[in-house]
């Protein structure tokens, strides 16, 4: 079978070039893994009854992880989506000589360079590629280093992060089409490829602009541009519309449980805020080609619209959007609650109704 990624390789560097998280004592460590996991499961209760969503299927217990482990899960997850996608493509033919094999190291090297650094950055995780119905990921370093960066209570940050992942958990195993629906389009994005051979080079020249940015914050390509097809753009529309609003449902609901169970929520929001917004040239160059810039503004459109939805007819209202696919909703509903609402709905019902 063709090989894309030498998927040792990008562990290997991944791990050599995942920075060292902060200073903590053995102690202090396993402390904080105990907490984050108690978080968890106090967090899972508050957003049960705040959704009004209950997982239908076993959910895994959370999985507590350094920078390492993190970009070693997130390379088991795309081993289990791109192995079997290549061998597809490719007619399960065998690797194409030196050329091939020096491909794959080098995009081997380059993506795991992205992991590096994305494993510096990430808090958690709803990780959906390596298994069903997936693994939530706690990234235990930067949840530290950044309430110490912040100067926030301790407790009350890392229940906030909590409330966060744990509504994408609910998302996915409160709703048992969802993790297929979200798989079936990312192979739908695979499948509205022009060709074998053009996917393939796109998909490496992709990794490869994204491991160029580490080093030149004055690029200006986007990784968008260099991996869509026309015909690509139907699908990327519709997961578009599905991240923002997952994404916008777990910051209304943090926002919404927030005031009632962490004193110092107001001040973290605050903070955190202003931290998404900030960052030298290259964090921001990197962060636009990684799609975390698209990511930070989908928290925000998100968000609009949940509570535009919430507000019109109530959480038991706004829980139709998880019926089917069919009632998510469209991206140019995103900034029209009102459409989404006539179309789902019909009407307004009362609130509540």
């Amino acid at each position: 079978m063709a090989q894309f990624v030498d998927w040792d390789l990008a562990a290997a560097t991944a791990g050599a070039l995942s920075k060292s998280g902060p200073a903590v004592s053995y102690d202090d460590a396993m402390a904080v893994v105990t907490e984050l996991r108690n978080l968890t499961d106090e967090a899972a209760g508050h957003v049960a009854a705040y959704t009004g969503l209950t997982s239908q299927v076993e959910v895994p217990p959370v999985r507590v992880v350094d920078r390492k482990d993190w970009a070693a899960v997130n390379i088991a997850g795309l081993k289990e989506v791109i192995i079997p996608l290549v061998s597809r493509l490719s007619g399960d033919k065998q690797p194409g000589g030196l050329a091939d094999a020096i491909g794959s190291r080098v995009t081997g090297v380059q993506a795991g360079t992205i992991l590096a650094y994305m494993s510096g950055r990430v808090l958690g995780q709803y990780e959906v590629f390596s298994g069903n119905p997936g693994q939530l990921l706690l990234n235990a370093p930067n949840i530290v280093e950044v309430e110490r960066k912040l100067g926030a209570d301790s407790r009350d940050f890392r229940l906030w992060v909590c409330l966060h992942e744990v509504t994408h958990r609910t998302q996915f195993t409160a709703v048992p089409w969802m993790r297929g629906y979200f798989l079936g389009e990312v192979q739908a994005f695979v499948d509205a490829s022009q060709s074998t051979e053009h996917i393939l080079e796109r998909m490496r020249r992709g990794v490869a602009t994204l491991s160029d940015a580490l080093r030149d914050p004055d690029s200006r390509s986007s990784v968008l541009d260099i991996v869509q097809t026309p015909g690509q753009k139907a699908v990327l529309d519709r997961l578009t519309a599905l991240m923002t609003l997952l994404e916008g449902h777990a910051e209304f609901v943090m926002d919404g449980v927030g005031p009632e169970v962490i004193p110092s929520v107001e001040s973290i929001r605050a903070k955190f805020n202003r931290r998404r917004e900030s960052g030298n040239p290259l964090e921001k160059a990197v962060r636009r080609l990684l799609g975390i810039e698209v990511k930070m503004r989908q928290y925000a459109e998100g968000r609009k619209f949940v509570h535009g939805v919430v507000e019109r007819v109530g959480m038991d209202g706004f829980n139709k959007i998880f019926d089917s696919p069919l009632t998510l909703p469209r991206l140019d509903e995103l900034g029209d609650p009102d459409a989404w609402v006539t179309r789902v709905h019909g009407s307004q019902p009362a609130i509540g109704g």
